[in-house]
């Protein structure tokens, strides 16, 4: 793969500019900007992550034989490629608006046949688990290196938390979620069969379920906690970040 194949397109690097501007904004002095600053810094750096969590899938699997990828757009981070602009990428959006769970957006379409082993596969789905992993262990480092404005070590840390649980929910082993594309090449046939009956929507029941079952919430949320504590995460920057999201709850 040369550096011709991998290059990020202009609306990635434009969202890359919003969220900048967005993390400059949160460290104005007023209320007012802080809070938008914050909304814009963890919507934009949110959009950021999806691209880099669909790329990592589609990066393993040009490297591990499926050459089409390239074709596809996938290499360039434009979310545009990651299917339907709407689905993959607003909706999740809003419903992190809403009720701040990380609902997996886009997806790429990969020619298991041209990937070179089962392993390979398995690669390929953990891999976008994996980039939100390690932005989330990114962003972290960056909050206990550096001395931040305040506004700005808030949203940081809020998006963290927010990496972190996206890396906890689609390493889950649910079909259609990345956790069960993980195990799958090594399922038997009977297996998948059933898992791609149900593979449409087997993760909308795991959401709905998240929203309407608190033990199973709570459940969910420790498991985030935990990874997150085990990444060094700042969980009174994380909570106060999280407050200024969804200033319309205060």
């Amino acid at each position: 793969m040369t550096r011709s194949h991998v290059r990020p397109s202009p609306l990635f690097l434009g969202i890359l500019a919003a969220t900048a501007a967005g993390g400059v904004l949160s460290t104005l002095a007023t209320p007012t900007a802080r809070t938008a600053g914050i909304v814009v810094l963890v919507l934009g750096g949110w959009a950021v992550s999806l691209c880099l969590h669909e790329f990592g899938h589609a990066f393993v699997a040009y490297r591990g034989g499926d050459h089409a990828v390239r074709a596809k757009g996938y290499l360039t981070l434009d979310p545009r490629h990651y299917t339907d602009p709407v689905l993959s990428l607003l909706i999740p959006l809003l419903l992190l608006v809403v009720g701040g769970v990380p609902l997996p957006g886009g997806a790429v379409w990969i020619n298991h046949h041209a990937l070179r082993s089962r392993g390979v596969e398995s690669l390929v789905s953990l891999a976008g688990p994996l980039a939100n992993l390690v932005v989330g262990g990114l962003l972290t480092a960056v909050v206990a290196a550096v001395d931040l404005p305040t506004g700005l070590w808030w949203g940081l840390s809020y998006l963290a938390l927010l990496q972190i649980a996206a890396f906890v929910l689609n390493i889950l082993p649910v079909p259609g979620l990345d956790g069960f594309g993980v195990l799958e090449p090594y399922l038997s046939y009977g297996a998948r069969e059933f898992a791609a009956k149900v593979r449409p929507w087997a993760p909308l029941a795991l959401f709905a379920a998240l929203f309407a079952v608190p033990e199973l919430n709570a459940l969910f949320w420790d498991l985030v906690f935990t990874v997150f504590d085990t990444v060094g995460g700042d969980f009174r920057g994380a909570a106060n970040g999280m407050r200024e999201f969804m200033f319309w709850r205060r």
